[in-house]
């Protein structure tokens, strides 16, 4: 069997594995790579040198310096500040939730975002008299598109990375996903104030939080540093100091300082300093997101090396027709991440597409930039299902969501998105430059 085959054969089981959940996502990634390397496909040394990609090196630092700021208490007490003074009209709360959430998001785990603001804004909806939902899901979403606005803000952002890295072409910048991704914030807070705010649930409740999704809510703060809050205000003073100096650097790009010694960097800044304990830190890093990129890398780079990206292109270029338009493609492939998203996780969907974007791209004469910037915004627009994404489904409970709540609310958002994309990506990465 030739290797191309064989790296098709084993992406379509790790795409069934992805799916299906029978295995962790990290397991099924790392086993991909390995099968790959036992049948010659990679060499020994390719098989895991992904593990030490500067990509994988740099959202472990970020992890620990994101988990750094909700240990000293720094992202609730800005939460809560800046939505407490908007009052309680509905909204200009939604207003702020959203802008909050976002900026949040966009260097710190989504997730722990959510879980970390909904106590807050569970309160704010009963003193407000409203229904939670109507709070919650606005938070939800807005930590989703937030979250796609750096490199560090969402995992499919660096799996997106990892695909041009690996097939040998220029990678994007830590701020340069936020040329698409601030529009499509934008979009999603004036949707969710105007057309969207007269689609959320209006079913009423008490908005208590149940024994199994505070269970699950522990746990996830337990991962992100989130638990056990400091109030020492010095320390609050410096961790923030930390991330600005990092953002710095993240930015400005100095001549021999990587993104990645700059999030380590930070990182061991904020062990030192005592915002973060080190098992606190170890705890902090998402272990399994990691390990998946990784061996997702070592998946694209035998797609690269033995055609099999080639086959795949050629065969989607084929259902669509000669000479198909760049616009076309990118329409097909935000809606492909965005609806297997809404069943998926969506870093195991950047994963299955990123690579197969790359190859598409290259087989009608495009630059991929543009498709794989697409890609990455569809994977991060989980909006339409409770099992897109852990805030979704966690916020049901409390909020009182229904299934048919996140359909009516998120599938015209999913649509403004995709519309948002296919304006703004090919005017800053052309399809032909």
């Amino acid at each position: 069997m030739d290797p191309a085959t064989i790296t098709l054969i084993v992406l379509a089981l790790a795409a069934f594995f992805f799916i299906s959940g029978l295995l962790p996502l990290a397991v099924t990634s790392m086993a991909a790579c390995t099968i790959l390397g036992f049948c010659g496909v990679l060499t020994p040394k390719e098989v895991y040198s992904s593990i030490a990609n500067n990509t994988v090196v740099l959202f472990g630092g970020m992890f620990i310096i994101g988990a750094s700021l909700f240990k000293t208490g720094v992202a609730q007490a800005v939460g809560t500040s800046i939505i407490k003074k908007a009052g309680t009209s509905e909204r200009k709360l939604i207003l702020a939730i959203m802008v909050v959430t976002a900026i949040l998001s966009s260097v710190c785990s989504n997730t722990a975002t959510c879980v970390t603001l909904m106590p807050v804004v569970l309160g704010i909806a009963e003193a407000g008299n409203l229904p939670p939902a109507r709070l919650l899901v606005p938070v939800t979403y807005s930590a989703h598109a937030g979250g796609s606005i750096t490199l560090a803000g969402t995992p499919p952002n660096a799996l997106v990375l990892g695909a041009l890295t690996a097939a040998g072409l220029s990678g994007f910048g830590f701020f340069e996903y936020a040329y698409a991704a601030i529009p499509v914030t934008i979009v999603a807070i004036i949707y969710m104030i105007t057309i969207g705010r007269k689609l959320l649930p209006t079913t009423t409740g008490t908005g208590m939080i149940d024994a199994k999704t505070q269970a699950a809510i522990d746990k996830i703060k337990a991962e992100n540093g989130a638990t056990g809050v400091q109030k020492d205000k010095s320390k609050m003073y410096i961790s923030s100091l930390i991330m600005i100096v990092v953002v710095i650097l993240l930015f400005a790009g100095f001549k021999g300082i990587s993104m990645s010694m700059a999030a380590v960097a930070g990182a061991i800044l904020c062990i030192v300093t005592g915002c973060i304990s080190e098992k606190d830190a170890y705890l902090s890093v998402d272990w399994a997101t990691l390990f998946m990129f990784a061996g997702m890398l070592g998946v694209a780079k035998a797609m690269q090396k033995t055609g099999a990206g080639t086959i795949m292109a050629k065969f989607f270029v084929n259902i669509i027709g000669s000479n198909p338009s760049p616009y076309l493609i990118c329409a097909a492939m935000f809606i492909a991440t965005s609806f297997l998203t809404q069943f998926m996780s969506n870093t195991a969907t950047a994963a299955v597409i990123a690579p197969i974007g790359i190859s598409i791209a290259q087989a009608i004469g495009c630059d991929p930039h543009a498709l794989l910037m697409t890609i990455a915004m569809a994977a991060a627009s989980s909006f339409a299902t409770p099992m897109a994404c852990p805030p979704n489904m966690l916020f049901m409970g409390p909020g009182h969501i229904k299934f048919n709540d996140y359909l009516r609310c998120g599938i015209p958002l999913c649509i403004l998105s995709c519309i948002t994309c296919l304006i703004v990506i090919p005017l800053v990465w052309p399809f032909f430059p």
